[in-house]
């Protein structure tokens, strides 16, 4: 008799709580947080690195053969700078628009900013505006796993929106239509 006319009963239009505490239809759980660990995993492994005594003209003919914005500065295993098209610029500036035998030490960034692989993307996001940093090495303890452009994040960020609105629409496409005499369905009469 439930939900019958005569009964007196009401059905409620909503959601069902089924026995395993979940909602009918189904809602998208939320997901957990987005880190840098995800970038480098579709990114690569490819590292390219110079040292700090190498000439600049040799470093930027490498960034221009490999066509990338930036190199990272080691020195006995460690991470000591970051050369980037920004350093590059103000250095030709200085030169009067010639590098000449300048030595990657004298133009790098000596204080890179960095993050770890567990470091969030928003956090990442964030610290680079503020810095104004197009790149960032990824650093686990004193290794270097890898280096993440701001471009990076940015296609991170809009696929996984791309992604959520995809499944958004997918789950309001396939709300369940009410018919009368199922659970769930308004009353007539």
């Amino acid at each position: 008799m439930s939900g019958s006319a005569g009964s007196g009963m009401k059905n409620i239009v909503g959601y069902i709580e089924l026995a395993t505490g979940a909602c009918w239809p189904a809602q998208p759980q939320p997901k957990a947080p987005m880190k840098v660990t995800d970038i480098l995993r579709v990114k690569g492994n490819t590292l390219y690195t110079t040292q700090p005594d190498a000439l600049l003209a040799t470093a930027v003919q490498t960034m221009a053969e490999l066509d990338i914005g930036s190199l990272v500065v080691m020195e006995h295993g460690d991470l000591v700078g970051m050369l980037t098209f920004r350093e590059v610029i103000l250095a030709v500036v200085a030169g009067g628009g010639s590098i000449g035998s300048r030595h990657v030490r004298s133009v790098m960034d000596d204080a890179p900013l960095t993050c770890t692989p567990e470091t969030e993307i928003d956090e990442v996001r964030r610290m680079m505006l503020q810095r104004h940093a197009r790149y960032m090495p990824v650093l686990d303890r004193r290794t270097l796993m890898g280096v993440i452009s701001f471009y990076d994040v940015a296609r991170t960020v809009v696929d996984a929106q791309d992604f959520e609105n995809r499944m958004l629409k997918a789950y309001i496409r396939d709300w369940p239509q009410e018919t009368p005499g199922t659970p769930g369905a308004a009353e007539t009469g």
